[in-house]
């Protein structure tokens, strides 16, 4: 009969053969997810191959991401603006649109009303609004929209929204609308940011520069969204028949761009910072 010791080493040998085995087969799948050989050995363990793909995946999107944001960027356009010209009364079509669109925004949603449940979705009081847009008119930059002057927020984005939607040539023009919608119309995310980028520079650099401020303020909207409840999808349902405008199209076909209107707006939100 073997002693206690003899049966305590065997079990001893055991265990060191077991780990050893166990060591050996995480080795063997470490090399098969990697890819690599051992001396002459080649693994045969093929469950790693799929995590393999979709690492590969998530690494080459990556680089396209990075690329694309180290790519040309659309040329920052500066000017000195003069509201007393180009308001809702003036060509709003002209170079100076994009400082009335940031003038409009620094005096008033971007200093408050962050927080305001619904922001961009409810609907101010119309007859104030119209206040707001004669302000412009009559006043220019010395146009008082603060909140002394108009306590209720929802007032200053809808006047923010009542000039896109009077623009005679929209926001995002008819000359870029197809390729805009086409970048909608795709599936793979980083061939809609490739086309969202070709897209960005089919625009008059006023425009471009107009819809930059926009989004980059959109995406400080985003992050209130605990309070305000305004997601990117939720402020692309509300932006995108006010920014973009189907060039003539029938009522059917305008009708279905709504929701790639709505797709795009999102994209530019949420990739703001890649795509300017």
């Amino acid at each position: 009969m073997p002693s206690k010791e003899c049966w305590s080493g065997h079990k001893a040998n055991r265990s060191a053969v077991h780990n050893s085995k166990q060591e050996s087969r995480q080795q063997d799948l470490l090399i098969a997810a990697l890819g690599m050989k051992l001396g002459t050995r080649k693994s045969s363990v093929t469950i790693w191959q799929p995590l393999k793909l979709f690492a590969y995946s998530q690494l080459t999107s990556l680089v396209r991401r990075a690329t694309l944001k180290e790519n040309e960027h659309i040329p920052k356009y500066e000017k000195i603006h003069n509201f007393k010209v180009h308001t809702f009364r003036g060509p709003h079509w002209c170079e100076y649109c994009a400082n009335f669109m940031w003038g409009l925004i620094a005096q008033g949603v971007k200093c408050a009303g962050l927080n305001s449940e619904g922001l961009y979705r409810v609907s101010g009081f119309s007859d104030l609004i119209e206040d707001v847009k004669m302000a412009f008119d009559r006043d220019g930059e010395k146009a008082d929209i603060s909140v002394n002057m108009y306590e209720d927020i929802n007032i200053i984005t809808g006047a923010l929204k009542l000039y896109f939607r009077d623009l005679p040539i929209p926001l995002i023009t008819y000359d870029a609308y197809p390729k805009f919608i086409e970048s909608a119309k795709t599936t793979d995310p980083d061939e809609q940011l490739e086309i969202l980028h070709e897209a960005l520079k089919l625009l008059p650099p006023a425009h471009c520069e107009t819809l930059r401020y926009l989004m980059a303020h959109l995406k400080r909207v985003t992050l209130h969204e605990k309070e305000n409840l305004m997601s990117a999808e939720n402020l692309g349902i509300v932006f995108g028949p006010t920014l973009m405008r189907a060039p003539e199209l029938d009522a059917m076909a305008a009708l279905n761009d709504i929701r790639y209107q709505r797709l795009v707006v999102e994209m530019l939100i949420k990739n703001e910072d890649i795509l300017f």
